[in-house]
């Protein structure tokens, strides 16, 4: 079974209201295991970042002019989620903020059943009263987010992918992402990052779409 942790940093809080999303990151899980390989870009919001939303994520106006507008993305990112389950924080925030740019464009929205929400499952599972806030749970699992300075959406996807698979018990033991979220948070420059075996090159080629790199492992199998 193939699942997409997907993220999202955006302006605000109201897509409705005018607000965008700047930066989308997803990891790909196969069997609850981490395949290695992401999905990640920042995005011109054709707008301005107010400061709160900037205080967040640090991307500024200027820094997000010279990348690409959502509809210049929608074919990978389109290719690269395919039909999978989308395992997301929150899922109506970020799915709510995907939907909005998919109807601008003239594409059908995501259906909510696609997402699986981790602050539903964290509502389930930790005591009644605990924070389910993503800081909160990874401080639960003793997941390392001192890195972390300013959120981003590749780098909260990887720790909310650890989070998801300590609640369903697919954590092996020894399993880590601190290199990918490390060198995650040191490539910011980039709006391409690429894992392979957690372990990021980031760059300025096209991100793989997700049948590619599943024939690429193939090959190598076979060879």
């Amino acid at each position: 079974m193939r699942e997409i942790v997907l993220d999202t940093e955006t302006t605000g809080f109201d897509p409705a209201g005018g607000d965008r999303i700047v930066e989308i990151g997803c990891v790909e899980l196969v069997n609850h295991v981490p395949t290695g390989l992401t999905f990640q870009r920042y995005v011109n919001p054709e707008r301005d970042v107010p400061h709160p939303a900037f205080a967040v994520h640090g991307l500024a106006r200027e820094f997000l002019a010279a990348h690409p507008v959502f509809a210049a993305i929608v074919p990978d990112f389109i290719a690269f989620i395919e039909d999978s389950p989308l395992i997301i924080h929150n899922a109506a925030f970020d799915l709510g903020f995907v939907n909005a740019e998919f109807v601008r464009l003239g594409h059908a929205p995501l259906p909510e059943s696609r997402a699986v929400d981790t602050v539903q499952i964290a509502r389930r599972k930790i005591p009644p009263g605990a924070s389910a806030s993503l800081d909160a749970l990874c401080a639960r699992f003793g997941i390392d987010t001192s890195e972390r300075t300013l959120h981003g959406a590749l780098k909260d996807a990887l720790l909310l992918a650890e989070v998801y698979l300590e609640f369903i018990g697919g954590r092996q033991p020894g399993l880590t992402f601190a290199s990918a979220r490390n060198r995650a948070s040191a490539s910011s420059g980039k709006s391409t990052v690429t894992v392979t075996n957690l372990s990021i090159r980031a760059d300025s080629s096209p991100c793989p779409s997700a049948p590619e790199h599943r024939r690429a492992h193939q090959s190598t199998d076979a060879a």
